[in-house]
């Protein structure tokens, strides 16, 4: 069953957020759901601007989604790579074919005076995506990773060109004192409309704080009156996609649900109401439940379509409880 009369908003970052925001357009209709995606990632790559967690979601809702990579559209050629690698070119960012259209697309379509979110509309609409889906800012919010030896990377050059192999000892958000929420971002959390809100298994550091520091965006959801359901990204102390786990290792921290329960009630307080484990963490609920946060227990590991239509709709249910 769809639904219809709900407004939902969800927040999220690539492949783990795109998964549930799949499920969720499987069962909130089109008019009622509005995903928020990072941009931290985003970044300027042989003069293209490339959006990784938005084309991640691009990609995933439009059914384009390269299920084997997990990342990058399916059916995907190399040539442009291979060819770029021939003339000594800087190859170390996979840009398949296919997905090199939509960079020259989107930076074509910027340069021409569209702001981010007017690109992201007519690339998602080009594709079929009928959900509406936002960049987090118009603006450039560039995700700083700072190492354990002293170096600060570009998110990219530590996820992709170093394999996130660097130790890191702190994450920052370059830009983010002055970037403003995407307008029609800004018009839903003014709009007295959400009745839930969803935070997707996303990276905590790298994916979902972007997105709430960014003009203190969790203090004006968190003013909001409905609920906010957080659903891990850790299952059994490990992260299904990226580096979590391994930078919660790094940063002193143990890498587990719980731990990311803990990471939220002390970075944003009394923001998440109710905080979704795996069953693989379910002896972690009572500790959940004593930092204030009401905790469920359901299979949250999204191996197929059926998996994340099924966690989406035991999310909106838990959020429904929650709302009395």
């Amino acid at each position: 069953m769809v639904r219809t009369s709900p407004k939902v908003l969800a927040l999220s970052g690539g492949v783990g957020g795109a998964k549930l925001a799949l499920g969720l357009a499987q069962v909130v209709s089109a008019d009622a759901l509005t995903v928020v995606v990072n941009t931290g990632d985003d970044f300027e790559h042989l003069g293209l601007r490339v959006c990784p967690d938005l084309d991640t979601l691009m990609y995933t809702l439009s059914g384009l989604a390269n299920q084997t990579l997990g990342w990058g559209q399916q059916d995907e050629t190399w040539q442009f790579l291979e060819a770029l690698k021939r003339i000594g070119g800087d190859a170390w960012f996979s840009l398949g074919d296919r997905d090199l259209a939509t960079h020259i697309q989107r930076t074509s379509l910027l340069a021409g005076g569209l702001s981010l979110s007017a690109v992201t509309t007519a690339l998602m609409h080009a594709l079929g995506v009928t959900t509406n889906v936002l960049p987090m800012t118009d603006d450039q919010v560039a995700t700083l990773i700072h190492c354990q030896n002293g170096e600060t990377l570009a998110f990219q050059h530590y996820f992709v060109r170093d394999r996130c192999e660097p130790l890191i000892k702190g994450i920052s958000f370059q830009g983010i004192e002055t970037a403003r929420r995407a307008p029609d971002f800004e018009k839903l959390i003014d709009s007295d409309s959400l009745t839930q809100i969803i935070i997707c298994p996303s990276n905590p550091f790298v994916s979902v704080a972007p997105i709430l520091d960014l003009a203190e965006t969790w203090k004006a959801l968190k003013a909001i009156d409905c609920p906010v359901v957080l659903v891990s990204p850790i299952v059994a102390g490990m992260a299904l996609k990226g580096p979590a786990a391994k930078m919660m290792t790094e940063l002193k921290m143990p890498s587990t649900a719980l731990a990311v329960a803990r990471f939220y009630e002390q970075t944003y307080p009394g923001l998440v109401d109710g905080f979704v484990l795996d069953e693989a963490d379910a002896a972690s609920a009572d500790a959940v439940s004593a930092l204030g946060m009401r905790p469920l227990v359901t299979q949250t590991v999204m191996k197929n379509l059926a998996d994340k239509q099924a966690l989406a709709e035991a999310v909106l249910l838990f959020s429904d409880e929650l709302a009395g």
